[in-house]
């Protein structure tokens, strides 16, 4: 699918992943590009952006990706002003790490993993992808509908395309009941999402990065990943956030590269 003149949308667009997103599909020329993130520092990389770049259908949206009526408003607010959105990747995440029962010693007793962290972590990384990629799709069957498009045929060409964001801890992980159980569920969903999606000419796709140099990935303790995780990386060290944009990007643009991609940096243990 060419990027130009489509209208974007990305999740955790003030993280590593998603600000390099961000750049790579204004260097594409997309129409429209909304930037979406908890924090309200996405009006400053908005602000940031446009006087970079001089793009200036740039827009800020601040709120949490979990919220609804917040993920129904920022579709809305692009769809009204841009037409429907044609690419999204959700790249907001969380860390929430922990063994599942950690052992307390000489009293015979074990804690379990908190469910209140393990709500959390399925909220942020499972069902946020799912629900906005979800979006996604509906707006381009309300187009179709309004233009009296039955159903999508190849010869019209793919409309829109849902990145979601795994990760090799998706095949299981030490420390990481909870996110290790998201990032594997995004798997089935996106695989039926895609089945499902192609209805109307959408794609679903999923991109499992190793280790990216994050301020996500900076909070698994500097000491244990320079013992444990480091000499298991075939590449001998973390990936730029723009190699993994660059990999998004070639799964947009290119309508063959379904399914998942690995961008492991040849991480041993699934090599």
């Amino acid at each position: 699918m060419d990027i130009r003149n489509k209208v974007a949308v990305i999740t955790g667009a003030t993280g590593g992943i998603g600000s390099s997103v961000a750049n790579y599909l204004i260097d594409k020329q997309a129409m429209a590009v909304g930037l979406v993130d908890l924090s309200d520092q996405c009006l400053n990389v908005a602000d940031s952006l446009k006087n970079t770049t001089g793009h200036l259908n740039i827009k800020p949206f601040c709120g949490n990706v979990c919220d609804n009526d917040f993920r129904k408003s920022v579709f809305s607010t692009l769809e009204s002003e841009f037409g429907p959105v044609g690419i999204c990747v959700t790249a907001a995440g969380i860390l929430r790490d922990g063994l599942a029962v950690q052992a307390a010693g000489q009293s015979g007793d074990a804690e379990l993993y908190s469910d209140r962290h393990f709500r959390q972590v399925m909220e942020v990384n499972l069902m946020h992808p799912i629900y906005w990629s979800m979006e996604t799709i509906a707006g381009v069957a309300r187009k179709q509908q309004r233009d009296g498009t039955d159903r999508w045929n190849p010869e019209m060409g793919v409309q829109a395309v849902n990145i979601m964001i795994g990760s090799v801890s998706s095949r299981g992980n030490r420390g990481q009941i909870s996110y290790a159980s998201a990032k594997s569920g995004l798997r089935g969903a996106c695989t039926t999402l895609n089945k499902e999606g192609l209805r109307h000419g959408v794609l679903t796709k999923i991109i499992h990065p190793g280790f990216v140099d994050t301020q996500m990935v900076d909070q698994v303790d500097e000491a244990y990943y320079d013992k444990y995780l480091k000499p298991d990386i075939g590449l001998g060290r973390k990936i730029r956030p723009r190699e993994i944009a660059e990999c998004i990007g070639s799964m947009i643009e290119n309508d063959p590269l379904t399914g998942e991609v690995w961008a492991s940096a040849s991480f041993r243990p699934f090599a």
